[in-house]
């Protein structure tokens, strides 16, 4: 790896709490992640995960140690500086779609350009190419309850792409969806992985949504337990 890195994390650290009640989520990560991989992170609950995803999606901060983002020091930014580098280069993708209910889905997809004010009719034809680049060209008019569990998860999708972010964070994408549903949305975040470049980072517990990522690393009790290539990624 070295300078391909686009994800940096050297002996990074994350304690909750103080005294009696600490509890150490993280116990020193050293961690690297290349532009334009697409990895799967594993491990059982309480094993550090999902703390680690949000370091690396600016939610929230270390306790110690580093985490460079394209070479930038996250850990020495400021709150609204980590807004930002969240807002221009990251996408999230979470498990319950997080979609605002009586709003369209070109309105739901839009929804991150309103916050860099850009103005409405880019707005609208950003959101109406995402939407396409999903499968869901036509249904730019729907609500989510008129949408089905896949459906609303490509809005989600679209939602995060439409900024082009540098990385996709995906947090349980398929934990809401059935079988067949599900590898049709790996089918479709592994095609912007290869297809856009989009460094992919996803956090799953299925060894068969896994099987998607050209990594999977695997965390316990804190740390980095395994770090492995997928033989043949699916």
């Amino acid at each position: 790896m070295g300078d391909a890195a686009i994800i940096r994390l050297r002996d990074l650290t994350k304690t909750y709490g103080s005294g009696q009640a600490a509890f150490q989520a993280l116990k020193g990560i050293d961690l690297e992640i290349e532009a334009g991989e697409f990895a799967a992170v594993m491990g059982p609950s309480g094993s550090g995960k999902s703390t680690a995803m949000n370091v690396i999606g600016c939610l929230d901060t270390p306790t110690s140690g580093s985490y460079e983002f394209q070479g930038v020091h996250v850990e020495r930014l400021s709150r609204d500086e980590r807004a930002l580098l969240r807002r221009h280069f990251l996408g999230f993708v979470f498990q319950g779609f997080n979609l605002l209910a009586r709003t369209s889905a070109l309105e739901n997809v839009e929804l991150p350009l309103i916050y860099r004010r850009q103005p409405a009719a880019a707005r609208h034809a950003a959101a109406r190419s995402a939407l396409e680049q999903v499968g869901l060209g036509g249904w730019e008019d729907h609500t989510p309850n008129e949408l089905s569990g896949g459906q609303q998860q490509r809005v989600a999708i679209a939602r995060a792409i439409v900024t082009e972010p540098t990385v996709l964070l995906a947090d349980e994408p398929t934990g809401n969806l059935d079988t067949r549903t599900s590898f049709e949305i790996m089918e479709l975040i592994g095609a912007l992985n290869r297809e856009r470049g989009i460094t992919v980072l996803m956090v799953t517990h299925e060894p068969d949504m896994a099987a998607f990522a050209k990594r999977v690393i695997h965390f316990v009790d804190g740390r980095v337990d395994r770090d492995e290539r997928n033989g043949e990624a699916a």
